[in-house]
């Protein structure tokens, strides 16, 4: 285990972006107020967003990484030294690192319905004066990417060179190119999927209901009181074993016991497994809001990137990018059928795409923790893309 020094000097390792700040966007202001889907407004909207490397002269070297569910706009890098631990993708953004630093400028930024910076229902409403809770209208993922292109815009890109992310980041990363295909060369597409399935939406809904069960939920206007936190943690503990397989769990895990070297014959978390996903909940709760699950997994409800055009092949005939699709072996969650159907649809409607399953065990996280393999083949695809 590292010590403290060593924890409070990994910011200065030269493959790391350092020290970083995050800024934040605002615009949408009224009347112009962002239209979404719903046919409801919304403004004024702030985004937290983050920025590493450099814009070269020409600007046409902008990456866009977008995160999955739990995610936000700290992607790399250390926001002080004192930080234990980097941003959520540090080990794929930096000098030398897939999203190479020293060759592209990264963005990321936090999702509108978000909780880390970005307008979602724990910010204030100006109309009252007091936090959203449930009168923040409900979003979808191709609000998050339209609001993203205000964010774009407002940097001054003619386009960007990639679009790329993991999950729901892989959802929002399929809606840019093709609701703005000329401002995208290339989409990174990591286990993700173009449309969510009953299975999803099924784990979805008892995530929400966790919540709403919750006696502190109170409709969503708990803040200033207590939270709904037993609720929110349920709703990670399951989410959480999706992000898992039947094999990364025995392999961690097995059947072991918890401190104990028998049965209890009872119902206190006896098996390791049951006190990690706990802990995951708890350690969930400290920095995640209850609404914001609700907002953000009924957004993946909805998404069906072939539903507006008449089938996911008139789809991406709509797309310029050149995709880069990958699966995981072991993901149950979006399963590689599910990238290879995206993938035929790619193919029959002209589009260049290059399409690998990585064989791993560890399920729909993969694409957080196969670094090193996912590595190569960014880089070499990052390296094929004509600007």
């Amino acid at each position: 285990m590292a010590t403290k020094t060593e924890k409070n000097t990994r910011y200065k390792d030269k493959n790391s972006v350092g020290i970083v700040k995050p800024k934040d966007f605002t615009f949408a202001h009224p009347p112009d107020e962002l239209i979404l889907d719903s046919g409801k407004k919304l403004g004024p909207i702030t985004l937290r967003y983050e920025t590493y490397g450099e814009l070269n002269r020409e600007k046409s070297n902008a990456i866009l990484i977008l995160h999955a569910f739990s995610g936000d706009a700290h992607a790399a890098g250390y926001h002080s030294e004192n930080d234990k631990s980097p941003g959520w993708w540090d080990s794929m953004i930096g000098p030398g690192k897939a999203f190479d630093t020293n060759k592209y400028f990264i963005i990321c930024s936090n999702v509108i319905g978000g909780c880390q910076g970005s307008t979602g229902p724990s910010s204030i409403n100006p109309e009252t004066g007091k936090p959203y809770g449930l009168s923040f209208p409900v979003v979808t993922i191709r609000d998050m990417v339209k609001a993203q292109y205000y964010l774009i815009k407002h940097l001054e890109l003619p386009f960007l060179y990639a679009v790329a992310g993991g999950s729901m980041g892989g959802m929002q990363a399929l809606e840019w190119s093709v609701n703005y295909p000329d401002m995208v060369k290339s989409a990174i597409i990591l286990a993700s999927t173009a449309r969510l399935t009953p299975q999803g939406i099924a784990f979805d809904a008892v995530g929400r209901n966790a919540i709403m069960s919750d006696s502190n939920w109170q409709g969503g206007d708990y803040y200033g009181k207590s939270i709904p936190s037993r609720g929110l943690s349920i709703a990670r503990m399951v989410g959480h074993i999706t992000y898992l397989s039947d094999k990364s769990m025995t392999m961690k895990f097995g059947r072991r016991l918890q401190e104990r070297e028998t049965y209890g014959y009872d119902f206190t978390n006896e098996f390791e497994v049951e006190s990690y996903l706990q802990h995951q909940g708890d350690k969930f709760v400290e920095r995640f809001d209850a609404n914001s699950y609700l907002y953000i997994t009924k957004a993946m409800d909805y998404f069906d990137l072939g539903e507006r055009y008449g089938g996911l092949n008139n789809a991406f005939k709509r797309a310029r990018a050149k995709f880069l699709v990958v699966s995981f072996s072991t993901d149950w969650l979006y399963p590689p059928y599910q990238s290879k159907e995206m993938v035929f649809s790619m193919m029959k409607s002209g589009r260049d795409v290059s399409y690998i399953e990585i064989n791993s065990p560890y399920g729909h996280d993969s694409f957080l923790l196969e670094t090193t393999r996912q590595t190569k083949i960014i880089k070499s695809f990052l390296d094929s893309i004509d600007v």
